[in-house]
């Protein structure tokens, strides 16, 4: 399946003289794809690129950060190639592997239980009877996602790509060098595990499992196998082809390369040793393995892997509640060869780097444009989006009013940009709802208020009177100077504004870090600040 939008040609002349001397990494990558061709002398090659996943457990944020970040060295590819070759993204569900666990994140887990080391696709749903299968209801909810980023790309299923007969020919190939891929595995196995490995698991015609057993004998020239039946000591010869057998992890994913002819594939750091391995079958195969991008791993707010059966990590959904899905796509391409951590705190500010990035965007030379991360979430063509408030400020309105409707927020929106709608800032309308979610959600629940020492109560009892003597219509950037001086004047120092700032926040707003104050009293207003300072000299703040 292939989603309605497509990748858009490069056809500014300087965008694309640029790409060639990038150092932004899908640029680095792209290149490397290019090279490969060349070495490959592959003039007409149409040049894959995938992205795996397996329907063990709920598509997290890691599973789509694969096909952001794949996307986005596919579009460097188009650019620096002009678009003279062309190019697919498969994503691959793995769905023929057998369940071997029942995930600890979803529902039925005694009626899963019944069906382990099943073909994930033979698995029924435990989530609801619209699905036939597990791996059915997992695989919609990624494509779902991922139609609605807009990416383009190809759907395909493990299970229907072995029945269907697509990946007989490179199976047949693999039985005949067989004993060049055991060579390659057996090192890396135990004495137990060797004693029972094969590069081919075959699914059990009378219960359905994917068994892990030893071959007894193969005939590669009628291309079967021949193994023991577990249970009933039988000897069962069965074809490698039609959907009969399931490879093995590191063999499957070389199988695969082979057979479908692809060129680039990332790939998480706990999965360096199946590259190496995998790339030594796929050369056994007579294949060349793709070019890989090794990249860090997400790791939770406490520094634990993401696992999809665990669902110690944001789900894309979480994500979607609280932020527009450009901020995740700006999450993903920072740095992927950094471990991040990937939790709810990262959202906000995530989205005003993201907000600063589109609004750079317009006045950037070619080269600075490439380099925009804006260029890369945006295939090239990123929006025009100038906005009076970043989320952050967002945030801390909705703190200071406790609003529940965005139309509380639009009327201070207003204040600084009196012709601001919903309708003329559609960005800024989705930005209120997020930010009013995540507020109820996450900071509510976090707000400390204190009360003030004395000298934080002078310099703001300072503030407020200088407040008193400014118009309604005072810039944000004027309010800023009037809380710097109230600062200084009251015993801060140029080295210990930092607390001065933190106080106002923490006496305020409850929270130990904020906005530019200036521009939070430009938007909440004079009147509504002074207000708050006089609430929290009172001490009506504290315990709130």
């Amino acid at each position: 399946m292939t989603t309605a939008t497509t990748l858009p040609p490069a056809t500014d002349a300087a965008i694309i003289a640029a790409a060639q001397t990038s150092k932004a990494w899908p640029f680095e990558e792209a290149r490397r794809i290019v090279q490969r061709l060349e070495r490959m002398k592959a003039v007409d090659k149409t040049v894959i690129f995938e992205t795996g996943y397996g329907p063990s457990g709920l598509p997290h944020i890691g599973t789509f950060g694969e096909v952001a970040r794949t996307t986005m060295v596919r579009t460097a590819f188009e650019t620096i190639t002009e678009g003279k070759i062309k190019t697919r993204l498969i994503c691959f569900s793995d769905d023929m592997d057998g369940l071997r666990k029942v995930p600890d994140n979803v529902p039925n887990k005694d009626m899963l239980k019944a069906h382990l080391d099943k073909p994930l696709s033979r698995v029924p749903d435990p989530f609801s009877n619209e699905y036939p299968s597990f791996a059915a209801h997992n695989n919609a909810r990624l494509r779902a996602f991922l139609d609605r980023f807009g990416f383009t790309y190809e759907f395909f299923s493990a299970t229907e790509c072995y029945a269907s007969g697509r990946f007989d020919a490179t199976l047949l190939h693999m039985l005949g060098v067989y004993d060049d891929v055991m060579a390659i595995i057996l090192p890396t196995l135990g004495p137990e595990r060797q004693a029972t490995y094969s590069p081919f698991l075959p699914v059990c015609p009378r219960t359905g499992r994917v068994l892990q057993v030893p071959m007894v004998a193969r005939d590669v020239a009628a291309g079967t196998i021949t193994y023991i039946d577990p249970e009933t000591r039988e000897h069962i010869t069965t074809p490698v082809t039609g959907g009969r057998v399931k490879c093995q992890w590191k063999a499957d994913w070389a199988m695969r390369w082979t057979a479908l002819g692809v060129d680039y594939e990332m790939a998480g750091k706990d999965l360096i040793d199946s590259v190496t391995l995998s790339s030594r079958i796929a050369k056994a195969l007579g294949a060349a393995p793709p070019e890989n991008m090794i990249y860090e791993l997400f790791l939770d707010v406490e520094g634990r892997k993401i696992s999809k059966s665990i669902g110690n990590g944001l789900t894309i959904d979480e994500w979607l509640t609280y932020a527009p899905p450009e901020s995740l796509s700006h999450f993903m391409y920072q740095r992927p060869k950094s471990a991040k951590k990937l939790h709810f705190d990262v959202i906000p500010r995530a989205v005003d780097d993201y907000l600063t990035a589109i609004a750079k965007y317009p006045i950037e030379t070619p080269p600075q444009k490439i380099d925009n991360v804006a260029w890369h979430i945006h295939s090239g063509h990123p929006p025009a989006a100038e906005l009076p408030v970043t989320f952050a400020l967002l945030l801390n309105l909705v703190a200071a009013t406790n609003a529940a409707e965005s139309a509380q927020l639009w009327g201070f929106i207003r204040r600084r940009t009196p012709d601001a709608t919903p309708e003329s800032y559609p960005l800024l309308d989705r930005l209120v709802g997020y930010a009013i979610a995540y507020y109820r959600d996450f900071e509510k629940p976090k707000k400390v208020f204190r009360a003030a020492s004395e000298q934080e109560r002078t310099a703001l009892l300072a503030l407020d009177a200088e407040l008193a003597k400014v118009g309604a219509d005072a810039s944000a950037e004027d309010l800023q100077n009037i809380v710097f001086e109230a600062g200084k004047a009251h015993g801060y120092t140029k080295e210990t504004l930092r607390s001065w700032f933190q106080a106002i926040y923490e006496v305020l707003l409850g929270a130990s870090q904020g906005p530019r104050f200036g521009s939070f009293i430009a938007l909440y207003g004079i009147a509504e600040t002074r207000a708050l300072i006089a609430k929290g000299m009172k001490g009506e703040l504290v315990g709130k």
